[in-house]
């Protein structure tokens, strides 16, 4: 029992839950900025494939 109030009065792993879910939050915001570049670059690249034929 005294193992699970040690637990629980941890603060480093509420500390490491918050990295966590904070990495998450960024890598999802990186995922969401490079596919809308990679849709406006694209559409770019179809100009210009266009533009030389």
């Amino acid at each position: 029992m005294k193992m699970v109030v040690d637990f629980i009065r941890d603060e480093a792993a509420a500390t490491s839950i918050e990295y966590a879910l904070l990495a998450a939050g960024i890598a999802v915001a990186i995922v969401a900025a490079v596919n809308g570049l990679g849709t406006t670059l694209g559409g770019k690249y179809d100009t210009v494939k266009t533009a030389l034929d």
